[in-house]
């Protein structure tokens, strides 16, 4: 979802904007970040931040009341079929993590000149150091974009450590710990071995990280 149609949501509902203290370089100046300033630039098109659990499910409910249709977040098993898009390589463009740069907005040369961060960034450059308008880069085979790279994305299931006991079909995974649920697809800030079709990871529901998004799916009648 973007950052413009998480708006209409937010000005429709007048939910309270959410925000998440930092400390500034000095550890003594404090700011906050939020949806609405992240703490960095974004267009209405670039993916909606700063957004928990708890909010993605909302803007569902809403959604889904707006439009007539029925809409919801997609299980993670419902997720990683879209992602792998019929494929069985780690990524749905190869097994190349370097060649993301054309299918993903991920952390390459350009953050790493801009982000500093620590950890190694893709051998390519994708021109962006934070969040990417959605669409720009190259679909899947299904047609869907930015299904790794540029924002984690929230599913459905509670958070388990692996896949003992899942279910066998598409459905969700509500059983484990439902304090935390998972999200799916690596972000503009990772390290190549998380933007794969198979990463994973578990946040609080109440959790609202600079690089948290999500996509839904809708219940076709």
């Amino acid at each position: 979802m973007t950052r413009g149609q998480y708006a209409n949501f937010m000005t429709a509902t007048g939910r309270t904007t959410i925000g998440c203290w930092h400390p500034g370089p000095e550890k003594t100046d404090i700011t906050v970040a939020n949806w609405r300033s992240p703490g960095y630039p974004q267009t209405d098109d670039d993916p909606v931040v700063y957004i928990n659990y708890d909010y993605a499910k909302a803007y569902t409910a809403w959604l889904s009341h707006q439009t007539g249709n029925s809409y919801r977040l997609p299980s993670e098993a419902e997720w990683e079929y879209a992602a792998r898009a019929n494929t069985r390589t780690p990524r749905f463009w190869g097994a190349n993590a370097d060649e993301a740069c054309g299918f993903a907005n991920v952390h390459d040369r350009t953050s790493k000149r801009v982000n500093k961060f620590d950890w190694s960034p893709h051998n390519c450059d994708d021109g962006h150091d934070k969040t990417a308008p959605v669409g720009k880069f190259r679909a899947n085979a299904f047609g869907l974009h930015d299904m790794l790279g540029n924002v984690w994305e929230w599913v459905e299931d509670c958070w388990n450590e692996n896949y003992v006991g899942a279910p066998s079909d598409t459905n969700a995974w509500v059983a484990g710990d439902c304090s935390h649920r998972v999200l799916r697809g690596g972000s503009w800030t990772m390290a190549p071995v998380f933007v794969r079709s198979s990463s994973r990871g578990g946040n609080p529901i109440s959790s609202h990280v600079s690089d948290n998004g999500f996509r839904v799916a809708r219940i076709l009648p």
